[in-house]
């Protein structure tokens, strides 16, 4: 017999925590490797843990929506060929230890007119980027700690932290619970409680009130709706988790980065028509279908080692200029909402890479199988707004990143064209770009270079190249 720790992984850089969402598994089940444990969330996609061996579930050391830090024992498997369920249910009961903020010990051990084309439906679609957020918040006064989910619905509620904090709560240690805010919630609406929150906090928030004049922050959008007032025939849909985060992270970014949104116009034939020549040897080939996105992605890489202050962030007076240029692409969600997974060292790869990755990206993505670690430390994000018909599009910036390209309906329309004989109309493939950028760091005369490179760089793209 052996007992075999099951630890939070690693989820990607920066990702330090994850929250419980659901045990698969109970005390006393059989798991085999790599089945699946436990369910968990981070603040940008929720993800599944595997087991790392092979007997009986011994321990579960953790309970649903808890925060658990990467690396803490979370679960505990005893090995071996005499380990059943029967015998654990005979020798021990279902333990579930304390909740704790301090870890345990850690593990050592495609967009053309013509849409009925099956290839195009490859491509990313527009998207509200999914930024970072911190959700490891104490309470004020009695320093409580809520885990993200007590907090998101705490915020849809309109419950202030004040009023949290007087909440009972039936956790370990006094901890609000899941079941405890939505009894509250569900209590308050039935009249049992009067939502009134102390003279002290009610000051709190006059002082920074007074002392911060404007329009609302982010904040305040999240912790102090307006009441609901509705007239005529409606329904009312609560937002999901990662909406609310998405409309939170929206307010964010428009609060931090003063937006300033160019455009450009670029001929994209010589992409078409090369695409349209060997889409189906590439896809023999390479296994894969060539969208227009790596070709775009080849083309913003380049430009992007031009102008490097479009592939930084921003911290306080500093400029972070980013080396690495991993571009996110906008790819929708089974549930509708949108996600940003991210092809690292987009620069190192040639089209059949950047090709394969775009597509893996994107069916894991429809397939509810990325990873943390694959929408992580994106410097530059492309989203399509094409995809849906749309000419053009003003997007918001991934925070914290400092630009944001869209590319828009690829149209046939009649054009001038220089030629050596003198000006002609032709009907040529076009396309609108847009880009947005802080203008804290990246200037007018920045970004629209910027932009107009990139749109020589599509119209440049050698239509006589193999694929």
């Amino acid at each position: 017999m052996a007992i075999v720790d099951l630890v939070m992984p690693k989820l990607g850089e920066g990702i330090m925590e994850a929250t419980v969402l659901k045990w698969t598994k109970k005390v006393g089940d059989t798991v085999k490797m790599d089945d699946t444990v436990l369910e968990i969330a981070t603040d940008k996609v929720d993800s599944e843990v595997p087991s790392t061996t092979e007997g009986v579930l011994a321990e579960i050391l953790y309970n649903e929506n808890d925060v658990v830090s990467i690396g803490t024992v979370i679960a505990r498997i005893e090995t071996g060929t005499e380990a059943t369920a029967e015998a654990l249910e005979a020798n021990s009961e279902i333990e579930v230890i304390a909740e704790t903020n301090e870890p345990l010990e850690p593990f050592t051990h495609e967009h053309v007119e013509d849409r009925a084309d099956d290839d195009t439906f490859d491509e990313p679609v527009p998207f509200i980027p999914h930024l970072p957020t911190n959700i490891n918040l104490p309470g004020q006064g009695n320093h409580k700690f809520y885990s993200p989910l007590v907090l998101n619905i705490a915020n849809s509620e309109g419950i202030a932290m004040s009023e949290l904090e007087n909440i009972p709560g039936t956790g370990n240690e006094g901890r609000v619970t899941k079941k405890d805010i939505l009894q509250y919630v569900a209590d308050t609406k039935e009249g049992k409680f009067l939502k009134v929150e102390s003279e002290q906090a009610q000051k709190v928030a006059q002082t920074q009130k007074e002392n911060s004049p404007g329009p609302a922050t982010a904040t305040d959008w999240e912790e102090s709706p307006q009441p609901l007032t509705t007239t005529g025939n409606v329904e009312i849909i609560e937002m999901d988790r990662m909406r609310k985060m998405i409309a939170k992270h929206m307010v964010n970014s428009k609060q931090t980065s003063p937006h300033v949104t160019s455009f450009s116009e670029a001929d994209v034939t010589n992409m078409v028509m090369w695409r349209e020549r060997v889409k189906k040897q590439f896809e023999r080939q390479e296994g894969v279908k060539i969208t227009f996105t790596p070709m775009f992605i080849a083309c913003i890489t380049k430009v992007i080692k031009r102008y490097p202050y479009v592939n930084c962030s921003v911290e306080g007076d500093r400029i972070i200029l980013k080396k690495d240029i991993n571009i996110g692409m906008a790819t929708a969600l089974p549930s509708g909402n949108l996600i940003v997974p991210v092809i690292k060292n987009a620069d190192y790869l040639n089209l059949v890479g950047l090709s394969k990755m775009v597509n893996n990206l994107a069916d894991a993505a429809r397939n509810n199988r990325l990873k943390p670690d694959d929408t992580n430390g994106g410097t530059f994000t492309i989203t399509n707004v094409g995809s849906f018909g749309s000419l053009t599009g003003t997007p918001i910036i991934n925070q914290p990143q400092v630009a944001i390209l869209a590319v828009g309906l690829i149209k046939k329309r009649p054009m001038v064209i220089e030629t050596s004989e003198g000006d002609a109309i032709g009907i040529r493939h076009m396309m609108y770009l847009s880009l947005s950028y802080d203008h804290r760091v990246v200037d007018g005369s920045v970004g629209a270079s910027f932009l107009t490179e990139v749109a020589k760089e599509f119209e440049n793209w050698d239509v006589t190249r193999e694929a």
